[in-house]
């Protein structure tokens, strides 16, 4: 029995490879054709195009038609989604930094009334 992967789930595996970040990050400057966002890339333009599916199967792309030319653009949603989740686990993250910033500060003020009785 398979199981269909939730969106979350196609774009965190999308985002798991370093090209497909790179090439998001391209997009992020704005549309871009398949030949354009391989440039920067040693690798073939079907590998380009098989990450390029992978992106748009997770909605992170879309991919328009203009006369011969096919350009790509960012999706923002799936990464809204991504950032959604993140943020219930920000609190925690935030917690945690602020009790070892109070840690650390007790602990400078040990060291600093240790030195005072040198």
């Amino acid at each position: 029995m398979t199981q269909t992967p939730d969106a979350l789930s196609q774009t965190f595996a999308a985002l798991a490879d370093p090209t497909r970040r790179a090439i998001l990050a391209q997009l992020s400057q704005g549309p871009a054709t398949v030949n354009e966002l391989a440039a920067p890339f040693d690798i073939s333009l079907p590998a380009i195009s098989r990450h390029l599916k992978v992106l748009e199967g997770a909605g992170l792309i879309a991919r328009g038609r203009e006369a011969q030319w096919r350009p790509c653009e960012l999706k923002a949603e799936p990464l809204k989604q991504v950032d959604g989740w993140l943020s219930r686990y920000r609190g925690f993250w935030e917690g945690s930094f602020d009790r070892m910033d109070a840690y650390l500060a007790q602990i400078a003020k040990g060291e600093h009334r240790g030195r005072k009785k040198q």
